[in-house]
């Protein structure tokens, strides 16, 4: 699957992701049209989707990070996806993941205060379809934030 080269070229994504083609070349003992061509194959396989900024949002503004867990409506043959496709269109929900169990769905939302959370959760949030459970969970704080793995 994974040889030596693509651990270390992945590897060294994962620390440096600013990292320009040569650099990660020099770092890894290959030539740039190497690890370009290791990066397409491992972007085909869909072991490397890419890069993408990360934004500190308190940095912008949004002081308050709020975890929704959500259950839906299970009656209602269509509860996913419709909900699913409204959550989408709420802007300050960063993120959506849908679960197995008793909770079927958690939204991470972002807001500049509380009153602006308040707004958003009483005209955005609790007007999304099928909703029969709500629970949140305010961010206090964030002890450990990292998507690199052990290669």
């Amino acid at each position: 699957m994974l040889d030596d080269l693509d651990r270390r070229i992945l590897r060294t994504l994962q620390y440096t992701p600013d990292a320009a083609m040569h650099e990660i070349a020099d770092r890894c003992g290959l030539t740039a049209a190497k690890v370009t061509r290791r990066l397409d194959k491992l972007r085909d396989a869909g072991l490397y989707r890419g890069q993408e900024a990360v934004v500190d949002w308190a940095a912008l503004g949004f002081e308050v990070s709020v975890s929704l867990r959500i259950t839906l409506d299970k009656t209602q043959a269509r509860a996913f996806d419709e909900f699913h496709a409204a959550a989408r269109d709420v802007p300050e929900v960063t993120e959506i993941q849908t679960f197995l169990g008793r909770v079927d769905v958690r939204l991470f939302v972002v807001a500049r205060d509380m009153a602006h959370y308040q707004m958003l959760y009483r005209d955005r949030i609790l007007t999304l379809p099928h909703i029969s459970d709500i629970e949140a969970l305010m961010l206090v704080s964030t002890l450990k934030s990292d998507e690199r793995l052990p290669l």
